[in-house]
């Protein structure tokens, strides 16, 4: 139903971005990846913006994701194809890899590597390798972005708080987060939620 949003910036988080356009806000739950384009990114509505969308229908729930790139909302609904991936853990993935470490990760059958996503155990990791192998090998195109630096202070906040929507608890996020800033103190947020992902 929604192809693309293009609009001014009004909010933005490691998860979610908020998009004015025409004068509706529109709520998209994004990824690590998506992020790193937005970071540096002003959100007193002077920047205008255009991310890919793909609308997700539940009994309960109408949600909207957005992406940077053509080629990550193309990786995100091929994850989307196999069977028990639902549209969180696609995104969990496409926050804990690039679109192009997905497919070589998939393309060359390792598994393990996607294990250490969360939401993914060894018969979810095996489907997605078996399921889309062929496909991701053919795969041409998908590219990452890259992450911007910033200061340990609001960042680390920042990381934190999006960590939780994902569903960690708060005590092994702030840990891990921790850990992270020590280890890359210029890293900035993305690197960070990156790496605590891999803790956790």
């Amino acid at each position: 139903m929604y192809h693309h949003f293009r609009g001014f910036l009004v909010a933005k988080a490691p998860t979610h971005a908020v998009v004015d356009c025409a004068g509706v806000g529109y709520f998209l739950h994004i990824s690590l990846t998506t992020y790193g384009s937005l970071a540096t990114l002003p959100t007193d509505g002077s920047c205008e913006v255009f991310l890919y969308a793909h609308a997700v229908y539940r009994e309960d729930a109408q949600i909207l994701y957005g992406f940077s790139t053509p080629e990550e909302r193309d990786v995100f609904l091929l994850l989307l194809s196999v069977s028990g991936i639902g549209s969180g853990t696609a995104r969990m993935i496409l926050s804990s890899m690039t679109p192009a470490e997905v497919v070589e990760t998939i393309a060359s059958g390792n598994s393990g590597r996607l294990q250490a996503v969360k939401g993914i155990g060894t018969k979810s990791a095996q489907r997605l390798v078996v399921d889309l192998r062929d496909k991701m090998s053919r795969w041409s195109g998908a590219t990452g972005v890259g992450g911007t630096a910033e200061g340990p202070g609001s960042g680390r906040a920042e990381a934190i708080a999006a960590l939780e929507v994902l569903g960690f608890s708060r005590v092994a996020v702030e840990k891990a987060v921790a850990a992270a800033v020590a280890a890359q103190p210029e890293a900035g947020v993305e690197a960070w939620i990156k790496t605590a992902l891999v803790a956790l």
